[in-house]
């Protein structure tokens, strides 16, 4: 299938970025590419961008998109908490901007060989780089009902966790569950009907709580604003769109810390940390997606932008 993702937030995005057109970019989750082509768009020939993406259908889709660029673009597969070892391999030190748009992409979620959706019957995959080991069907598999339930609560958010991790391990004793819809239907015993009947799709917070666990998203992104912050040349920007509320609260989180780093209990009369600012928080809110967005791309309805300047 062609890969198709519709870039969300794209205008606030690229005008946050104050884009310098000699400057040096840094798409980390390029996907297929539509952040990354709007930043060529506004550079000159003496400016490049580096494309990050650990989904090797991603990096070659994006490479087709981005052809008529090509003297300025260089890709590399691999995941963005590695933006460091990236640059040094390129000979960059710092960098003019950078832009996470963090999550799965549409293509993955509707390739249904992915894993990833809950809504058709594939094997229990959810990897974004199909080189790791560790797929959802071990963590389904593997993992004991407390570790499991953990998950579930955490990065689920689910309110029937408990119940549900409990289902899962009484599954699997009789056979390993290996795929999608196995999995959905475990998560639909586990669930009351009268709530069911109420709210979205039983199984859609639990998938989502394995893709985060299956792909350290969240550990990703939390060790991995500071080193990229450290990347960036004085005014550069680092602009992060999210989609939970989890990874929302650590891009928040973040940004604060790198403006106020100070230590020092609140009566201390002066700062005796020594930790100085490494900037500014752009967004004291985050930017949401318009209503018009939304209309077209439903996707877009649970995004948030976040920008911070580095001094």
């Amino acid at each position: 299938m062609d890969f198709k993702h519709v870039s969300v937030l794209l205008d606030e995005t690229i005008t946050g970025l104050n884009i310098k057109p000699d400057g040096i970019y840094v798409d980390g989750t390029l996907g297929g590419g539509g952040h990354a082509y709007e930043v060529l768009k506004r550079l000159s020939p003496k400016g490049r961008l580096i494309g990050i993406d650990q989904d090797g259908e991603a990096l070659k889709a994006a490479g087709e998109r981005l052809k008529e660029f090509e003297n300025q673009v260089t890709l590399v597969r691999d995941n963005y908490c590695e933006i460091g070892r990236v640059l040094k391999e390129l000979n960059i030190e710092k960098v003019d901007g950078i832009v996470l748009d963090i999550g799965v992409s549409s293509y993955q979620l509707d390739n249904l060989e992915r894993g990833f959706s809950y809504k058709s019957d594939a094997p229990l995959d959810m990897r974004m780089d199909t080189r790791q080991e560790l797929t959802a069907a071990d963590v389904v598999n593997t993992y004991s009902e407390n570790e499991l339930f953990n998950i579930i609560k955490d990065y689920g958010e689910d309110k029937f966790a408990k119940n549900i991790a409990k289902h899962i391990v009484l599954a699997r004793k009789d056979k390993p569950l290996e795929t999608t819809q196995e999995l959905s239907n475990v998560i639909k015993r586990a669930i009351p009907m009268k709530v069911q009947a109420k709210g979205g799709h039983p199984a859609k917070k639990t998938f989502q709580a394995i893709r985060i666990e299956v792909n350290r998203e969240l550990t990703v992104l939390k060790e991995s604003i500071d080193k990229m912050i450290e990347h960036l040349n004085p005014d550069g920007r680092i602009c992060i769109i999210t989609f939970h509320s989890l990874e929302d609260r650590i891009v928040k989180m973040k940004f604060r810390e790198n403006e106020n780093p100070c230590t020092c209990p609140p009566d201390f009369p002066v700062c005796v940390c020594g930790k100085e600012s490494k900037g500014r928080v752009v967004t004291r809110k985050p930017i949401i997606p318009s209503e018009e967005e939304i209309n077209v791309n439903k996707r877009a309805k649970s995004s948030k932008l976040r920008i911070f300047e580095r001094c």
